[in-house]
């Protein structure tokens, strides 16, 4: 007797359920930082070498806990005098918490990157500054956020607003910075810089050939640095006064 083969329909297979997305990790901040140093390298007697990334574990707080920098390089000098200290550029990250007087920062997590000399603080904190301000046509300006530049010998330029830059490179070019948080700089041959309070100023020596022989940044109101008085570096790379 023939058998007969009874058809089957093919099995249908359940749809294959998604694998649920996984959401890729936030990339961390990372803030570029400046630090400052005893003659050591050490900070609050935390030994510290170039190279190295450093990991703190526990709370953190401006001023009180945790590995502190600042932003803006010229901050650095607040908290360690050039002539007896190291500096060096660093990256933060991990938990950042901000100073609320300055640009502090304090991180949970910091690489020492390089170290850095007075003459690429400087250079730093002009890059910094000019980074967050406008041009400005003409020797002067008053409004904030704005840098001023003067090329020519025996050009000035100054900067009265908030977080101005006045910058006289020629050959005795005057800068002068009198508003809040300004900066003055004169980076060319016997060119002279002032101040307010608070201000900074950024000076260089430089030989007959105009060299850099010597650079040197202040704040106006400490060690010395008088209110609206020009400096200029002699041969030794010291501020002198100088007449207006």
């Amino acid at each position: 007797m023939a058998t007969t083969k009874k058809a089957t329909k093919p099995t249908k297979k359940a749809p294959a359920l998604a694998a649920p997305a996984v959401k890729a990790p936030a990339e961390q901040p990372v803030v570029i930082a400046y630090k400052g140093f005893d003659k050591d390298m050490k900070c609050r007697d935390f030994q510290y070498e170039i190279g190295k990334t450093y990991e703190h574990e526990g709370r953190v707080e401006a001023c009180k806990s945790g590995f502190h920098a600042c932003e803006y390089p010229l901050h650095v000098f607040r908290y360690y005098q050039p002539g007896t200290s190291k500096f060096a550029v660093v990256e933060q990250s991990g938990n950042l918490i901000k100073h609320g007087e300055d640009t502090k920062v304090a991180s949970s997590r910091i690489t020492i990157k390089a170290q850095i000399d007075i003459a690429g603080i400087v250079k730093a904190a002009i890059k910094y500054t000019m980074d967050r301000c406008t041009p400005a046509e003409g020797g002067a300006s008053d409004a904030p956020n704005v840098a001023v530049k003067a090329d020519g010998s025996n050009k000035s330029a100054t900067a009265s607003g908030y977080y101005g830059a006045a910058t006289a490179s020629g050959y005795y070019g005057a800068a002068t910075a009198s508003g809040k948080k300004s900066t003055a700089f004169a980076p060319g041959r016997n060119g002279k810089a002032r101040g307010k309070e608070g201000c900074a100023i950024f000076l260089v020596f430089r030989d007959a050939d105009w060299r850099i022989v010597h650079a040197k940044a202040a704040i106006v109101g400490r060690d010395g640095i008088k209110l609206d008085t020009f400096y200029k570096l002699n041969e030794a790379g010291e501020f002198v006064e100088v007449s207006a």
